[in-house]
């Protein structure tokens, strides 16, 4: 009898301690997704999903410095459509984050990009991730931190522009091939640029500017402009001396991806 009362209270220890672990089990994995710091990478004007496609390829097969775990694709319409790639194998996690509507406005842009990390935030607990945009991306990701900030979003530690021209382009050609509302933003000296030296940076984000001096796009006067935006302690910038990297051909030099891995996730990987 007794060693059928022993039988018993060990049961139900052991169903209570299953209890406690289905209970506390998300939330251990919510905190250790969390503990990873995704990076959610935002393309440019006229981007597609191959604007950081063959540079997370790099990152994931090459280098093997972690997984593309998430891809945001946003809708014209502002829908949010979400692809779960993650292995849960490595770390850190990049999210690719795709605009059906690739010519919208800064505003519309930093909209669509509040509304992801807000699901970030909602849906897997996120509380910290970077940002990395190339050209326009890294124009909206700025207008995104200065406009979208409070309990609803995650915070933005690191943050990596890669041939953003904060001043505009400067090239009138451009313009006669270009005419959309962001090809309207993207004028030297437009609202929208004059918008991002309005209000304060965030204090807690840490910044590198990535530029070339064979940008035609972002020339390095214009990707320099940061300056006048960033305070000095918390900006860091790299102009790369080759007549030969243009634009597009940032997002797929192994030079820049050597910079995205120092600022973001040496200390972390190694």
């Amino acid at each position: 009898m007794k060693k059928k009362h022993l039988m018993s209270i060990a049961s139900i220890c052991i169903v209570i301690l299953g209890l406690i672990a289905l209970v506390y089990m998300p939330n251990k994995t919510k905190s250790d997704f969390d503990k990873i710091r995704p990076t959610l990478f935002v393309h440019g004007y006229k981007g597609t999903v191959n604007s950081f496609g063959h540079m997370l390829k790099r990152f994931e097969s090459d280098y093997n410095w972690g997984n593309k775990a998430l891809v945001y694709f946003v809708k014209n319409n502002g829908a949010i459509e979400k692809y779960n790639l993650s292995k849960g194998k490595k770390e850190p996690v990049f999210v690719q984050v795709i605009f059906e509507n690739n010519r919208a406005s800064f505003e519309e842009t930093a909209g669509w990009l509040a509304a992801v990390l807000a699901d970030m935030k909602a849906v897997y607990s996120i509380e910290n991730v970077n940002l990395v945009g190339h050209s326009m991306g890294g124009i909206v990701s700025l207008e995104y931190m200065k406009q979208y900030q409070g309990v609803k979003f995650p915070t933005v530690r690191k943050f990596i522009a890669i041939g953003s021209p904060f001043d505009g382009i400067y090239s009138e050609e451009y313009f006669q091939l270009n005419r959309d509302p962001a090809a309207t933003d993207l004028h030297p000296d437009s609202p929208a640029l004059q918008f991002l030296r309005e209000r304060s940076f965030p204090e807690y984000t840490q910044v590198l500017s990535i530029g070339s001096t064979g940008d035609a796009i972002a020339v390095p006067e214009s990707i320099k402009s940061l300056r006048t935006i960033i305070p000095k302690d918390q900006l860091e910038e790299v102009i790369i001396d080759d007549l030969h990297l243009s634009h597009s051909g940032l997002h797929e030099s192994k030079l820049v991806d050597q910079y995205i891995y120092e600022f973001l996730w040496q200390d972390q990987i190694e």
